[in-house]
C-alpha cells in the first residue's frame, strides 16, 4: 500500500525562503525511491509579512502544498502542534523554514523509518552561522536539563525529524499549553535513531532565537520537562536551615563562655539579607509552577485557525475546526 508523508513547516515571517525551500524540497524528494505521496504543509503562525502571501501563489502552480493561518502569532510549538493535529499520514516530517534543516537528508530519514524506526531524528554536528556563545549556552542548557530530568535528553537534536504515525498520536493526546515539544518526543519513547547534519546559515532573513527568546525557552524546557527546579529548593531550604541552626549554636555557646557583645552587626545584616534573597529565589520557583497550573487550568483550545487552504492532489476535507 502506497504510504503518504506529511512534511510539516512552521513559519513566521519567512517570505523570502518560501520558494527556495519548497524547491529544494522538490529537488530531493523526487529522489527518494520509494513510492510516497508527499504533502508540504506550511503553517503560517501569524506572520506580520507576506508569507501566506508566497504560499498561496505557490500552490497556483504545485498541487502537493497546504497552508494553514493561524488566528495570531502562537510561537514555534504551538505551530508545530497545529502540523500534527492536521496530519493523518503514515509519517509526519518537522522542519524549519529556513534552510538550516537540509532537505537532502530526508531520504535516509525515509530508509531508517522503512526499517522500523518510529522517531528518526536529525542530530547537528556543526552549527555554522551561529555564534559562541549561542553554541556554549546551548550546550550547557542540555547539560543542565539532562541532570535534572528523569528521562534522557537529547543534546542538539531538534525539531527536524520524521515521525511515525504512532509517535504523532502519542504527541497529539498531550494538550498542555506550555509546551517543551523536544522534551515531549523523550517522553513519549518509541523506537529512535539519530541521523548526523551539519546546520546551514539561515538562506535569508533574520534569526527569530534571540537572547530573550532563547532564555525563555530554556525556563520554558526546564520548567515544563521536570519538577527538579521545586526540589533543589527544597534541598536548599534543608540546607540552609541546616547550616543555620549549626550557626545558631556556636552563637549560644560562645555567649555562655564569652559572655554577650554588641559586635557582628554586618554579619548579621549579610545573614538576613541571604536568607531573604534564598526566600524570594525559592517563591519565584514555585510561583513559576503555580502560573502554569493556572494557565492549565483554563483549559484554553491550543490555538484558532484562521483559514486553511488544501492541496488539490490531497483527497481530505478542509481543516476550518477550531482545535
Amino acid at each position: 500500500m502506497k504510504k503518504s508523508i506529511l512534511i510539516s513547516i512552521p513559519t513566521y515571517n519567512e517570505e523570502d525562503n518560501i520558494i527556495p525551500l519548497y524547491e529544494k524540497l522538490k529537488e530531493n524528494l523526487e529522489k527518494v525511491e520509494m513510492k510516497i505521496d508527499f504533502e508540504v504543509l506550511f503553517i503560517n503562525d501569524g506572520s506580520n509579512d507576506n508569507t501566506a502571501s508566497r504560499v498561496l501563489e505557490l500552490m497556483k502552480v504545485v498541487d502537493d502544498v497546504s497552508l494553514i493561518n493561524l488566528s495570531r502569532n502562537f510561537g514555534k510549538e504551538i505551530a508545530m502542534c497545529a502540523g500534527f493535529d492536521y496530519s493523518n499520514h503514515d509519517a509526519v516530517i518537522t522542519m524549519d523554514a529556513d534552510l538550516q534543516h537540509p532537505p537532502e537528508i530526508i531520504g535516509e530519514m525515509i530508509k531508517l523509518w522503512v526499517l522500523g524506526y518510529d522517531d528518526v531524528y536529525a542530530k547537528r554536528n556543526k552549527r555554522n552561522g551561529e555564534s559562541w556563545f549561542k553554541k556554549f549556552s546551548s550546550k550547557m542548557f542540555y547539560k543542565i536539563l539532562d541532570s535534572l530530568s528523569e528521562t534522557t535528553v537529547l543534546a542538539d537534536a531538534g525539531d527536524f525529524r520524521l515521525l511515525d504515525r504512532k509517535v504523532v498520536d502519542a504527541i497529539t493526546r498531550m494538550r498542555e499549553t506550555q509546551r517543551y515539544t523536544k522534551g515531549i518526543y523523550n517522553w513519549v519513547g518509541f523506537k529512535k535513531i539519530a541521523i548526523q547534519f551539519d546546520a546551514e546559515e539561515r538562506l535569508h532573513g533574520e534569526t527569530k532565537w534571540n537572547f530573550s527568546a532563547l532564555l525563555k525557552l530554556a525556563v520554558e524546557g526546564i520548567t515544563s520537562y521536570t519538577t527538579a527546579p521545586l526540589k533543589l529548593s527544597m534541598y536548599f531550604g534543608f540546607l540552609i536551615s541546616f547550616v543555620a541552626f549549626v550557626y545558631m549554636i556556636y552563637v549560644f555557646i560562645k555567649t555562655i563562655i564569652f559572655g554577650a557583645d554588641t559586635s557582628g552587626f554586618p554579619s548579621l545584616m549579610i545573614i538576613i539579607l541571604f536568607l531573604g534573597g534564598c526566600q524570594l529565589i525559592s517563591i519565584g520557583i514555585i510561583g513559576e509552577y503555580l502560573g502554569r497550573v493556572f494557565m492549565e487550568s483554563k483549559e484554553r483550545p491550543l490555538y484558532f485557525i484562521e483559514n486553511s487552504y488544501i492541496a488539490p492532489s490531497m483527497k481530505k476535507s478542509e481543516k476550518d475546526s477550531i482545535k
